[in-house]
């Protein structure tokens, strides 16, 4: 989806905006827990990608909802781990709050070395979104599905190649746990990024694309690359004759990675704010209009409670950890 589509500028209020303070004494942590100064929320990577759409949506549904100014501030870097650092280290009164996805909030904890925040310091309190994955093959190929490709390794060991977005991405662990679980092996070529890792599949310098659904179903729709399946246990709805990689082989039956993007706060905040802040995300993604918009970016909404959500995350995280041990991979967030 276009960037363009949603706005980059921060969330203002509106003159006519009613203080919280008029509404709900600061000492205040009730069921109908509201802020009393402006909302900040990080986001830990640069404009224009997901993480920055759900969190501009966010902030501008919290500001209507509490009448009170919610901005967004981007904190790239470190895989994510940057803005998360900052958020751990903010006031637990829920007026900082965090749009998290698998980089710094399963991945992390696994493959930098040099962490400067544990799990725990995060509290969960609902995912919003789910978007899947999308391998694809270059037509030169003659791939089009999974158990062709299977096949086509088996018969040419070392022989192809697949393009990543970067080393322990998500599209990279992906592959990694494709080849773990199949006991195949392909030689991972890592790019700076989405964009690039594209263009060499296009070009046919690389054979075999591991993606977010973004930019890569497109160009399958075109018929310039393969697509050979999705990877959430579903099929998405923007791609419905797209297997999944579950109903693809056996070996495969319990594969789910996904792009998640949910909302966090600091470990100790308070329950009437976790509280308040769930419902809104629930009343967020029940809109029409936000179901239209998430619709067009090929992801499914996902509220969940605070208690699911953390679930999930641990799920997310061990998952995650057993596949960069076998990988053997260890970097630094830079």
């Amino acid at each position: 989806m276009s960037s363009k589509s949603v706005s980059r500028r921060r969330v203002l209020t509106g003159a006519a905006a009613i203080s919280a303070a008029t509404i709900l004494p600061r000492s205040s942590l009730g069921a109908d827990w509201r802020p009393t100064e402006t909302v900040k929320i990080i986001v830990p990577a640069a404009a224009g990608g997901a993480t920055d759409v759900m969190g501009r949506l966010l902030a501008a549904h919290l500001q209507t909802a509490w009448g009170q100014s919610a901005v967004v501030e981007n904190r790239s870097g470190g895989g994510g781990t940057i803005g998360a650092a900052e958020v751990v280290r903010g006031k637990p009164d829920g007026h900082l709050i965090m749009i998290g996805n698998p980089g710094p909030n399963a991945i992390a904890y696994s493959i930098f070395r040099n962490m400067t925040y544990k799990a725990d310091q995060l509290l969960p309190v609902s995912n919003m979104i789910r978007i899947p994955n999308i391998v694809s093959a270059h037509p030169s190929t003659g791939i089009k599905t999974i158990p062709e490709l299977i096949a086509y390794i088996k018969a040419n060991p070392d022989k192809l190649t697949y393009a990543s977005s970067g080393v322990g991405q998500s599209p990279h662990l992906t592959g990694a746990w494709f080849l773990q679980l199949t006991s195949l092996k392909m030689v991972h070529v890592p790019f700076r990024g989405a964009g690039p890792a594209l263009q060499a599949a296009l070009a046919g310098d690389i054979q075999i694309l591991f993606d977010n659904l973004y930019p890569s179903l497109p160009q399958t729709q075109d018929g310039k690359l393969n697509a050979l399946c999705v990877t959430t246990p579903e099929r998405s709805a923007l791609a419905p004759n797209v297997p999944t990689m579950r109903e693809s082989s056996p070996e495969l039956s319990k594969f789910d990675v996904s792009s998640w993007f949910g909302v966090f706060l600091p470990k100790a905040a308070p329950a009437p704010v976790v509280e308040a802040l769930n419902r809104e995300i629930k009343a967020l993604l029940a809109r029409d209009d936000i179901k239209s918009t998430i619709g067009k970016m090929g992801a499914t909404a996902d509220w969940s409670s605070p208690q699911q959500f953390s679930d999930f995350v641990a799920a997310e995280t061990t998952k995650f950890a057993g596949i960069i041990k076998q990988e053997g991979l260890q970097m630094d967030a830079n």
